[in-house]
């Protein structure tokens, strides 16, 4: 963060509307990592009742991305007189390799703007551009569910959509609904009878050994233990692993979140050589479980891509695709220069796939910390 940036922890940005609304008096506060712990209170209670169905907009990510992966926590806040406070929190990412990024938030697949308050909404994009400007990033990048219109938004990515269940009131309603074929692939992982346990941080070490094989396989940078330390500790209540185990090894695992509402799995796998004993359709119908026992009414499945392989495997379970708009302020180059796709990534890409595992580990979580 250069000098100039320096004195902005806690500024008010006012400004007036030319609409219809233009009396209303709406400020913007923005919290830096120490002025959120003052004001803990004040941004705690803007995590309302509505926003609570999801945990994506929880404040105490904040502290999960500061601990986790080293980024800089901001928190907008827009007041209005006899109004709760609406708030936008982003994460600054600061790297070598590639550069510096504002993004509500990393890792979480819909954290950003969350108000159907039209000029609110626009106050706080204001602030976000004010920030992106003075902390000199290359964009700012808001993980919305709906598209706002803003002149300082500039581009736009929603190829990509959320895979969201429905669920029933019983498990067994839910296993009524599933086609022959996934009831055959739930039994098939039944019948190699893997052992199924659920944890806290008595977990984290059998569920990284899942995960970072797996992420290593797939030729990307492994997240570092510390976050998911972090994700347990700052919900206790609401975030916990799922493994299953195969003499004594654990063979896939998954990081479940739970709202007051929706349930999602931010993080699942599954050894590739234990594909064929279906332990990763057998996982899921857990998960699934687990959501119902909770009294959940959503099952989010996270992102994919139309019509590719992550979107077919949810699409069995009946997970119906929402919108996902990613929407960006670009300051320096273009959004898809940090993108995998189209194949500019394919050389490392191999190349990661062919270090051990132990050293993916090492070199991992430094290198991701810096991808938006």
């Amino acid at each position: 963060m250069t000098s100039s940036t320096s004195n902005i922890s806690n500024p008010i940005i006012t400004s007036s509307s030319d609409d219809a609304e233009k009396d209303r008096n709406i400020t913007v506060s923005i919290h830096d990592s120490a002025s959120i712990k003052s004001s803990w209170e004040k941004i705690s209670a803007s995590f309302n009742e509505a926003s609570k169905v999801s945990l994506t907009h929880d404040p105490r990510w904040l502290s999960v991305l500061e601990t986790g992966m080293k980024h800089r926590p901001y928190c907008l806040l827009a007041e209005q007189p006899g109004q709760p406070a609406t708030p936008l929190m982003l994460s600054y990412m600061s790297s070598p390799l590639f550069g510096r990024f504002l993004v509500s938030l990393p890792f979480l697949n819909s954290s950003g703007l969350s108000t159907c308050d039209s000029l609110v909404a626009r106050k706080l994009i204001e602030a976000a551009s004010e920030l992106a400007d003075k902390l000199d990033v290359r964009y700012l990048e808001l993980r919305n569910e709906q598209e706002y219109t803003h002149e300082k938004l500039t581009a736009t990515m929603s190829s990509k959509v959320h895979m969201r269940l429905a669920l029933p009131d019983s498990a067994d309603e839910l296993w009524d609904s599933f086609k022959p074929k996934v009831r055959n692939q739930i039994r098939k992982g039944q019948s190699h009878e893997p052992e199924v346990v659920w944890g806290k941080q008595n977990l984290l070490s059998d569920f990284y050994q899942v995960f970072s094989r797996n992420m290593r396989d797939l030729g990307t940078p492994v997240y570092g233990k510390k976050l998911f330390q972090a994700i347990i500790n700052q919900f206790p209540e609401e975030a916990e692993f799922c493994v299953l185990r195969a003499a004594g090894k654990p063979i896939a695992a998954a990081l479940l979140t739970h709202g007051s509402g929706i349930t999602e799995v931010p993080c699942a796998s599954t050894l590739r050589e234990f594909n064929p004993t279906n332990a990763n359709m057998l996982m899921y119908w857990h998960l699934l479980q687990r959501a119902i026992e909770r009294n959940q009414h959503t099952f989010d499945f996270g992102r994919s891509t139309t019509d590719g392989g992550t979107y077919r495997f949810k699409k069995q379970w009946g997970a119906k695709p929402c919108p996902a708009i990613w929407q960006y302020y670009v300051r320096k180059g273009t959004i898809s220069d940090m993108r995998p796709e189209g194949g500019k990534y394919n050389r490392v890409i191999d190349l990661w796939k062919r270090l051990p595992v132990p050293v993916t580990r090492l070199i991992g979580p430094s290198i991701v910390c810096g991808i938006p």
